[in-house]
């Protein structure tokens, strides 16, 4: 009887732990199905707990978590992105609806106005980049989008504008001793293909001359802002 006893005792202390990781697994499991299975009411709630809720539009929120999740934030020091076809299918909307999306970051954002055909940031572009990274104020994610104006083919541009984000991201790397880079920078790279910048644009806080502003001047840039949504 004595050891009957004692080897159910040592198989209901086996038995305990293996239960108690199932129960764990299968809850575990549970919250995640959950949390999938409502990804706009999460996003919703986070957005309330926000600084400015109207600012996280629904959209934005969209727009953001597909680019990031899906293209745009960086793992292992990869440098990954979408491409204008890519674009479009993310933004489910045309290139004026996805502009619209950024007009509340005016006095956030800054435009990098490259030079035609280059992808090299000038003085200027630096000195407006630095400003507005270092202007985080708890912001999550730093969204770059670079552009081309419509000079030549429109394989040429799509490599140029991807130069042009990756020109962005490289002096990023190089200043700032930001541990949290490689997950906070989404990039997306438009070519001249999606969502071009009209003369409206030409009053955002700009790099280059400013008595130039030219929807041309405008495209051979890199939209760069903090955005301080959850997604």
């Amino acid at each position: 009887m004595s050891i009957v006893r004692h080897l159910g005792i040592g198989a209901v202390c086996l038995g305990l732990p293996i239960a108690i990781v199932s129960m764990w697994e299968v809850n575990a499991k549970t919250r995640l199905a959950q949390a999938e299975a409502k990804p706009e009411e999460t996003s919703q709630v986070a957005v309330a707990q926000a600084a400015d809720a109207g600012y996280c539009t629904q959209d934005l929120r969209k727009v953001l978590r597909r680019v990031l999740t899906s293209c745009g934030l960086l793992a292992s020091g990869e440098v990954r992105g979408c491409q204008p076809l890519e674009a479009k299918s993310l933004a489910t909307m045309g290139g004026n609806d996805f502009n619209a999306l950024f007009t509340p970051l005016a006095d956030r954002a800054g435009i990098l106005q490259y030079d035609q055909d280059s992808d090299v940031l000038d003085a200027s572009d630096v000195a407006l980049l630095d400003k507005v990274f270092s202007d985080q104020k708890g912001a999550s994610y730093f969204f770059v989008v670079a552009r081309s104006s419509p000079e030549g083919s429109a394989v040429y541009n799509r490599d140029l504008s991807q130069r042009r984000g990756k020109a962005v991201l490289d002096h990023l790397r190089q200043s700032f001793g930001d541990q949290d880079l490689e997950r906070e920078v989404g990039l997306l790279w438009l070519g001249e293909e999606f969502a071009q910048l009209d003369a409206d644009f030409c009053a955002w806080q700009r790099s280059g001359g400013a008595e130039e502003c030219t929807p041309a001047d405008l495209n051979r840039s890199a939209f760069i802002a903090w955005i301080d949504c959850r997604i």
